[in-house]
């Protein structure tokens, strides 16, 4: 029986993997990948993505919490 994160660790993975592990569309690596916006490795005309690859996506994807809501814009008029 493989393990359960035995596909992580494969040495490439394709487009379609890629974006099942990052939860984000095909659309959206390809277009990336294309205009050489995240690390990736082209083998002729097929897209992959190492482990490492991956996780510089993840990693350049991240963005710190907010320690303090944003004032709104909208504010609330009571009427007596």
């Amino acid at each position: 029986m493989p393990q359960p994160d035995a596909d992580t660790h494969r040495l490439l993975h394709t487009l379609a993997e890629a974006a099942a592990l990052l939860a984000v569309r095909e659309s959206w690596l390809r277009r990336k990948a294309g205009r050489r916006e995240i690390p990736c490795t082209f083998l002729g005309r097929h897209l992959r993505f190492s482990s490492d690859d991956l996780a510089s996506i993840a990693r350049t994807g991240a963005r710190p919490a907010r320690s303090t809501r944003p004032p709104s814009s909208r504010t609330k008029s009571f009427r007596n």
